[in-house]
């Protein structure tokens, strides 16, 4: 499967102890080539979805690996949240990107619901494409009565058997594993306290009781609101628009409103156009209208337009140099991680295919997809970071007239100053996975283009450096030293790997390229 991609979007029951959710990020991450895209905790849900992609052998690894961890450390016995789940990982869903079909990723479903029953002894039921009853196609049938029915009906219920793994549950439960279409996690909060009107809401617009096909709804308090919490299914067939106004309409006969709405996870770009044309009525509109596609279609090779910059280059790096906070060491970090990430990704390509290096091509093809992967993942913790600082400055600015706001004012600054540490080490991990990418390259790759590999290991040790150095400054105000402790020693351990990946590289270029580098 050259250049293959598939994404999970794993739902573990957590989100009040962010250490528990690091660890189970960590494990995510300790599976060659995968990079979290998106990680969100909502603490009256306690749950966290977090979101993967990667080569389809990595991604499956990093999904076995969160389970474990997550069964280690959450027991569902101890558990309490508003939304419904049974299992300490609750929900594993594969979803082909590219270069892979649903039928693989069914299969990928299959092979891990079988390992994690027989392994670590986990329940394991089967849903959406890959259901091997239609009644367990719809997970809502499967988490019925949630973790406590389902600990009291197994093994006494022939129909809550699971598909693989125990016949019985224990405090990690039971795990749901399956194969699906791109789905909006959606949440639309009501200003209203009153949840038997968002429970009404979510009766009258889910396809299950009547409302609109291809749409999954509760309704839930959260933060002290009304919510209509939902996922859509298929957002061609069923727009986003669509749903938010019947929700507007439903929310009126109650004499409330929408307050605001929030995405759980990620969105299709698709998605948000459509949203936009219906709203704004252009009936016209051509998606090439948008200016920054436009842009980047006129920087792709053979478009005769000039490249010497990209214009998001220029953006950047205009904002960099800008007398503003953010963005600034942890995003360049990430970016200049990605630029080698990239070189690498060069000179991966310009290896395969030639005959020269028929030998090695297998190798240099999984080097190739984990560096696009990385790429991607870093590319995008530019924006991750600066975020991460601007929720820090906002923390800062929060009210501390009275005791009760300044309790809440510490446990945001706290909160916002622990996720501005962990995008750095995030970034870190990234950099020491191209760093070894660059060294294979190097050892096997074209010795043409020996010094570009080189170029980007070089470049993701600056990356690691810069880091490095954010993930220190955030770790000293953090109130839980425990954790920053932790947090310290991997990012030591990381320095260390890095170390010796710099000895590896600089002897592949005085073996290969005759370079004697000091």
């Amino acid at each position: 499967m050259p250049n293959a991609i598939v994404e999970c979007i794993a739902n573990y029951s957590e989100a009040r102890r962010p250490e528990v959710v690091e660890e189970i990020a960590r494990a995510i991450t300790s599976a060659a080539g995968v990079s979290i895209l998106d990680r969100h905790s909502d603490q009256d849900h306690n749950r966290t979805v977090i979101t993967f992609v990667g080569s389809p052998p990595g991604v499956e690894e990093a999904a076995f690996r969160s389970i474990a961890r997550a069964a280690e450390l959450i027991d569902l016995d101890q558990h309490t949240g508003e939304h419904p789940r049974i299992g300490a990982t609750d929900v594993v869903p594969f979803v082909p990107i590219s270069g892979i079909n649903m039928a693989e990723c069914v299969e990928m479903a299959r092979r891990l619901g079988r390992r994690v029953g027989e392994e670590l002894k986990i329940p394991v039921y089967l849903y959406e494409e890959a259901a091997t009853r239609p009644e367990r196609q719809n997970l809502e049938k499967i988490r019925r009565g949630q973790y406590e029915a389902l600990k009291a009906e197994m093994g006494v219920n022939p129909d809550r058997l699971p598909d693989f793994g125990p016949e019985h549950v224990g405090p990690a439960g039971a795990t749901v594993i399956g194969a699906r279409q791109p789905l909006i996690a959606y949440n639309v909060y009501l200003t209203s306290d009153d949840v038997s009107i968002a429970k009404k809401i979510a009766k009258a617009i889910r396809f299950s009781t009547g409302g609109l096909r291809y749409v999954k709804a509760l309704g839930l308090l959260v933060e002290g609101r009304a919510q209509v919490s939902m996922n859509l299914t298929n957002f061609r067939e069923t727009p986003v628009a669509r749903v938010v106004e019947l929700i507007r309409r439903e929310a009126g006969r109650y004499g409330v409103g929408i307050h605001h709405s929030e995405l759980v996870g990620l969105i299709p770009e698709e998605a948000l156009v459509d949203a936009a044309i219906w709203h704004l009525q252009l009936d016209q509109f051509e998606p090439e209208q948008i200016l920054e596609r436009r842009l980047y279609a006129a920087q792709e090779p053979g478009s005769g337009s000039p490249a010497e910059v990209a214009p998001e280059q220029t953006s950047f790096l205009d904002a960099l140099a800008a007398g503003t906070p953010a963005p600034g060491g942890g995003s360049a970090a990430a970016h200049t991680g990605a630029a080698g990430a990239a070189l690498v990704a060069m000179m991966a390509r310009l290896t395969i295919g030639k005959k020269k290096y028929a030998g090695v091509e297998a190798e240099m093809q999984s080097i190739l997809d984990q560096a696009e992967v990385l790429r991607l993942d870093l590319t995008q913790a530019v924006a991750r970071d600066a975020a991460a600082f601007e929720a820090v400055m906002a923390a800062f600015r929060l009210p501390k007239d009275t005791p009760e706001q300044q309790k809440q004012r510490s446990e945001a600054i706290e909160r916002a100053t622990l996720e501005a540490s962990r995008q750095p080490l995030d970034v870190a991990r990234k950099a020491v996975q191209v760093m070894e990418l660059a060294a294979q390259a190097i050892a096997l790759g074209n010795v043409n283009a020996i010094t570009d590999a080189g170029t980007g290991a070089a470049l993701a040790r600056a990356a690691l450096a810069g880091a490095s150095l954010n993930v220190r400054i955030n770790l000293n105000s953090l109130q839980d030293k425990a954790i920053a402790q932790k947090m310290l020693d991997e990012l030591q351990v990381l320095e260390g790997d890095a170390a010796g990946l710099e000895e590896r590289v600089r002897a592949a270029l005085q073996e290969r390229a005759g370079l004697s580098l000091v």
